[in-house]
């Protein structure tokens, strides 16, 4: 099904070049309302039959196209022009015409051409035995052949890797359309298609209403299913999409999208529906999803727009391979940009998609208010800065929070003669909380309300002294940086719900941050020095290594930080990374976290990619150990226990093949398998096929793992074709 339906796009381009641009060429060619040069070896004028020969080297040239042919013959009489001979017609874009016969009448609008090629700005190429055109508005062709691929250089007469010929090709100017007959799709001069008739918009037609290619593929669950989308082009500026999924085992899913760009605004909306079983069959029902979003300008400084994603359940989007998130977001917004300034109002409904979700404890907020202002440096260099924020979070079944927060800093960064780099700052936040039914920390059974307030004031100081120095085609840097900061121990009351500092993890990215922790709700505490080491080795053409290594020591030990966080006691784990990358065909990063009292490792991340094009390895291993983390760490943190690895190979095989695999496989207990993976390209110039394969190992509810195969060919200026197979 899909290549003689493939053969509709291929077929396509032939009337692309040659119904419009070899007669539109001919036709401009001998415009008379514009300067022509003109030169011959020969120039006779017949008067008595009427007729001007020009011979020998004939050249025309008028508005950036040339003409160029042995003899070109003018008959007054008839008001016909002849050109005969190695004809070449260039144009401005590049496309160049060549022909052995042409005979056109003076109005241009009837005229023949014989044994005809042309070649395309892209280097694709057309040829025709003859053609002719009729009144004006119509251009028939016969025996026309079209290919993008470049010729054998050893023996330019073989066919090429595919190639599209039509017995007949006619382009109808009146109607735009182009219409084929008898059409064949050739590999390697090996017809492997054929459709007898074939119309479709000329190139001059942007859109138009009907049927886009088909896609088809079979699933256990599904069964075989194939979808059959239709365009609607309802206005310029206005189109929509539908798409009907027909499946032998789940009935018909309706599926389409809709588009519309006004001056200011735009939106568009993707949605589909179904009735099919759920719950693994144990019930049939309504499904579908909406997923749409909508923006607006409403000045220069303001913009607003609302995001909409929904679905009737938990694992319909992966059960249909629409897409498979974990949560789903529905925002909706308005924000303003004013220099350095930002200020924005949001409001948030989430949808959980995962087995562990519930519904109840899923926060809604409205509204989520923020402003940050950066001032101009003063005299000496000091700025101030602002961010507030103003939140309403809400549950069906849990904890409420209202928040007010401003922080408020000034910073002056100085750089001193010998090159030492200093960051003096001050700030004070402050933050107001009336909340229910909060589930405090010390004592899991008792639930307070009321109202709660912190204020939280820092002070610090960062010193930096960046050295370099230049070692034949090397360059050596050292960094050493230093920060202290000041301030109140714990600060973080039971009567403070967590809210957006739930997931936390120590690594050399925060280790100088002046909160570790992600948000607002939870502030790191008292007085601590962080000290580090930066280093590098830099040449001058290619290949480099980089060294980072730091520790923080914390004046009073207090519990902010959970054991096994690497924070919890007074010197912090030591973090850094270390990468190196000798030459372009190696590099290896690795980023770690080690136990300050015996350097065991608790996270280790390698990234490692080595091998030339011909066979290219890469291997990424993680592992984070921290299984004691206390309750201010979600239970579906990303960041708890983990240990997985994922390996993959790639091979450049030849100029034009490709192939490799990938695994990925989950090393804690109870874990296996997560992916694999497989694939295989071949690409040239005018073609390309690949083949993926992959298995899923995930399982939740009527969501199984899954073999999934890729087949796609693509037809390079014309086209794709694509299959996907899945087996659960």
């Amino acid at each position: 099904m899909h290549q003689s339906l493939f053969v509709i796009a291929v077929i396509a381009g032939i009337s692309t070049v040659t119904g419009m641009s070899a007669v539109a060429q001919t036709r401009s060619t001998v415009q008379t309302d514009a300067p022509v040069l003109f030169k011959a070896d020969q120039l006779r004028n017949e008067q008595k039959i009427g007729v001007v020969v020009a011979t020998g080297n004939v050249e025309f040239s008028q508005n950036g196209r040339t003409l160029l042919a042995d003899s070109v013959n003018y008959n007054r009489r008839t008001d016909t022009v002849t050109a005969n001979g190695n004809i070449s017609l260039l144009e401005p874009t590049g496309e160049v015409l060549f022909a052995d016969h042409i005979e056109l009448t003076g109005n241009m609008r009837d005229g023949v051409i014989e044994n005809m090629r042309v070649r395309m700005t892209d280097n694709s190429r057309i040829a025709a035995a003859g053609g002719r055109r009729i009144g004006g508005t119509r251009t028939e062709f016969r025996k026309a052949v079209y290919s993008p691929c470049n010729l054998c250089e050893k023996d330019p007469t073989r066919a090429p890797i595919w190639q599209v010929k039509a017995s007949e090709v006619t382009h109808d100017q009146e109607s735009m359309d182009v219409i084929y007959r008898d059409a064949f799709l050739e590999f390697y001069g090996i017809p492997v298609a054929y459709t007898p008739y074939l119309s479709h918009p000329d190139p001059t037609v942007e859109r138009r209403s009907g049927f886009l290619v088909p896609s088809y593929g079979s699933d256990s669950e599904l069964g075989t299913f194939v979808s059959m989308p239709y365009y609607f082009d309802i206005a310029p500026n206005m189109d929509a999409t539908f798409t009907p999924i027909v499946t032998t085992n789940e009935g018909v899913v309706g599926s389409g999208e809709f588009r519309h760009r006004l001056t200011n605004t735009g939106y568009s909306a993707q949605t589909s529906l179904t009735y099919a079983s759920r719950d693994g069959g144990s019930s049939e029902g309504l499904r579908g999803h909406l997923r749409g979003n909508l923006r607006h300008e409403f000045d220069p400084t303001w913009r607003g727009g609302i995001d909409v994603h929904l679905a009737s359940d938990d694992t319909y989007l992966r059960r249909y391979d629409f897409e498979s998130p974990d949560t789903l977001e529905n925002r909706i917004f308005a924000e303003g940009f004013r220099g350095r300034n930002y200020a924005a109002a949001n409001a948030y409904y989430f949808q959980g998609q995962r087995s562990t979700d519930d519904k109840d404890q899923t926060p809604i907020i409205f509204p989520k208010l923020d402003y940050n202002y950066v001032g101009t440096p003063a005299a000496f260099g000091g700025l101030w800065k602002i961010d507030s924020n103003a939140l309403i979070l809400t549950r069906t079944g849990g904890t409420d929070s209202r928040r007010l927060s401003a922080k408020t800093k000034w910073e002056l960064p100085y750089i001193s003669r010998l090159g030492e780099v200093y960051r003096l700052f001050a700030s004070l936040q402050t933050d107001a909380y009336w909340v229910n039914d909060v589930v405090e920390s010390d004592a899991p059974d008792n639930r307070i309300s009321g109202f709660s307030g912190r204020a939280f004031p820092q002070a610090g100081l960062e010193w930096k002294l960046p050295l370099a120095r230049r070692d034949g085609r090397f360059t050596q840097t050292v960094e050493p940086i230093v920060s202290f900061i000041a301030a109140p121990s714990s600060q973080n009351s039971g009567r403070i719900p967590n809210e957006d500092s739930l997931s936390f993890e120590f690594d050399d990215t925060n280790l100088f941050s002046e909160n570790r922790f992600a948000g607002i709700d939870r502030v790191e505490g008292g007085s601590r020095v962080t000290y580090g080491l930066n280093s590098g080795i830099f040449g001058i053409d290619s290949g480099f290594s980089s060294f980072f290594i730091g520790q923080s020591y914390r004046v009073s030990q207090d519990n902010d930080f959970g054991a096994d966080t690497g924070l919890d006691d007074h010197f912090s784990d030591v973090v850094g990374r270390v990468e190196i990358s000798p030459t372009r065909y190696i590099n290896a990063l690795y980023r770690f976290r080690l136990d300050k009292d015996d350097f065991a490792p608790r996270r280790n991340e390698v990234q490692t990619t080595i091998g030339v094009p011909k066979f290219r390895l890469r291997v990424n291993y993680l592992s984070i150990d921290q299984q004691n983390l206390n309750d201010i760490l979600d239970p579906e943190d990303e960041f708890r226990d983990r240990e997985e690895i994922s390996l993959g190979f790639s091979s450049q095989a030849t100029k034009r093949w490709r192939f490799g695999a990938s695994t990925r496989r989950d090393l804690t207990s109870g874990g296996g398998s997560l992916r694999h993976g497989a694939f295989l390209n071949y690409e040239d110039e005018c073609f390309e096929f690949q083949l993926d394969y992959s298995r899923t190992f995930t399982r939740d509810r009527d969501v199984k793992p899954s073999d999934t195969i890729l087949f796609r060919v693509v037809f390079k200026t014309l086209g794709e074709v694509g299959t996907s197979t899945g087996i659960n």
